[in-house]
């Protein structure tokens, strides 16, 4: 059975600084691209950044680049969301996602949703 588990998440006055986990199991771990998305109240999913374990390619959307940085840790099968200089427009639900079997061109570009396993989320708060 493939589970995601994030952790992590909490309230953080703007500004601040919060790492989010993913612990993944039932994957092989070095075959696979990661993903995080958030969800703000009233608004649609979004993606924030991806990683390929295969490839070493990563990608972060527009509004978090140069605050926040995805990393994995190959021998806990884990991955993170550095996320520094927290803006309360970062305020929503984070979800990590993983595709099994990660192709070459696997986080090339935008963040897409075509996601093979989903975390249940973790929330994060700033406040002004």
């Amino acid at each position: 059975e493939v589970q995601l588990v994030e952790s992590g998440g909490g309230l953080v006055l703007a500004g601040g600084s919060l790492r989010l986990s993913c612990e993944i199991s039932g994957i092989t771990f070095t075959g696979a691209g990661f993903g995080w998305f958030r969800q703000a109240p009233g608004k649609k999913l979004e993606g924030v950044s991806c990683i390929s374990v295969v490839t070493g390619k990563y990608y972060y959307a527009e509004f978090v680049k140069g605050r926040f940085t995805i990393t994995t840790d190959n021998a806990k099968n884990t991955m993170y969301l550095q996320m520094n200089s927290l803006k309360p427009e970062d305020t929503a639900v984070y979800y990590c996602a993983a595709f099994e079997e990660a192709p070459e061109y696997f986080c090339s570009g935008p963040v897409s949703q075509e996601f093979d396993y989903w975390g249940p989320g973790t929330r994060v708060t700033v406040s002004s």
